[in-house]
């Protein structure tokens, strides 16, 4: 664990991470996935159970889903809870166990509060026992934390399904789960990829943020997205491919032997080798229909990598970038950010991932 000194910088920059997931969007995503749950133990160990909809999700249908046990927890940054009396200031966790009343409620009285010795932190030891009790991990976790966090489920090999930027994805520690296929995205997103999410009252304001009718501040995270390692049906969708490859509308790139395809859609039918997608076509795919072959800025080779540097051309000075990472094309002229020792202008892609249609 950090030091005391480290750990209340920690609390400070996880007042800002704070950000409550609706429970609109808990419930279109997670009514996916009902089949796994019943007999299990849920654990939601970044969820303060004052403000969690994931937490009332759960508890509301405990019986439904036939869950064995509800757990929730997270880490020390807030007041004092509700569930306590106002005389303690230690981090807590919930047990629920389900409806003992009858009512299908769950009600104060059914719900069990314990204290943590410690702040609740994900990392420390009194959670990881509580991790270890756990069958599936559900929570929206703190986009900062991301890495660790997921290394945390993988070490402890546990199913989860949680919330992420979608740029996670770019994370050589993501990437290496996703390409094994320990790790893939969920099944619902908004057109955007953007999410609302409610955050404190006193967390400081910013341009775009909404205000709903009771008064509660809204905002989006750049671009959201579930992650899951329970299997589900989405993912074994075929996607439907209608256009044919010719060389005009797919280029080769000029630095990996591999065709361009700017949208997933656009993915060629009649084309069986190598092709650099943008990375929103992990929202399409289906590992029964395509393969993973790595991105072009880690796991898959180049067949040339370029020198930054300027040039003077047609007696004019051309800025160049300052690295040599990424999928090149070729461009129609020369302009800013463009690497000049090949001789010729070349753009370059954003991020690609690198595929190939399976067999059949």
């Amino acid at each position: 664990m950090a030091t005391k000194q480290a750990s209340l910088g920690e609390a400070k920059a996880a007042k800002q991470d704070e950000f409550y997931t609706r429970l609109s969007d808990i419930e279109k995503e997670l009514r996916h996935y009902k089949k796994y749950f019943k007999g299990k133990v849920v654990y939601l160990n970044c969820d303060d159970p004052r403000e969690s909809q994931f937490f009332h999700y759960f508890s509301y249908n405990f019986e439904k889903l036939g869950l064995k046990k509800l757990i929730a927890a997270c880490y020390k940054s807030q007041d004092v809870d509700l569930f306590s009396t106002g005389v303690t200031e230690k981090a807590i966790y919930l047990e629920y166990e389900g409806d003992k009343n009858g009512d299908r409620i769950p009600s104060l009285d059914e719900i069990e509060v314990r204290e943590f010795e410690g702040d609740g932190d994900f990392r420390s030891a009194e959670s990881i026992d509580l991790l270890k009790q756990a069958d599936i991990v559900v929570t929206n976790p703190p986009f900062s934390l991301f890495r660790e966090y997921v290394a945390q489920l993988m070490e402890y090999d546990k199913k989860f399904i949680i919330i992420g930027n979608m740029n996670a994805v770019a994370y050589k520690e993501t990437w290496s789960y996703i390409k094994a296929n320990r790790l893939w995205l969920g099944v619902t997103r908004t057109g955007t990829g953007q999410m609302w999410f409610r955050i404190n009252d006193d967390a400081p304001m910013k341009t775009g943020q909404r205000t709903d009718e009771n008064g509660h501040r809204y905002q989006t995270i750049g671009n959201s997205a579930w992650f899951t390692n329970l299997d589900h049906a989405k993912r074994h969708e075929e996607l439907t491919l209608f256009k044919n490859y010719n060389p005009d509308d797919y280029p080769t790139y000029d630095n990996f032997d591999a065709i361009e395809v700017s949208k997933a859609v656009d993915i060629p039918v009649d084309y069986d080798g190598v092709m650099g997608v943008p990375i929103t076509f992990l929202g399409r795919y289906n590992p029964d229909q395509f393969e993973i072959l790595g991105t072009d800025e880690s796991d898959y080779p180049p067949t040339k990598t370029y020198k930054a540097k300027s040039k003077v051309v047609d007696g004019l000075p051309i800025r160049s970038n300052t690295g040599s990472g990424g999928a090149y094309i070729r461009a129609e002229s020369f302009g800013p950010g463009t690497y000049f020792d090949v001789g010729y202008p070349l753009k370059r892609t954003y991020k690609r991932i690198f595929i190939r249609r399976k067999a059949g």
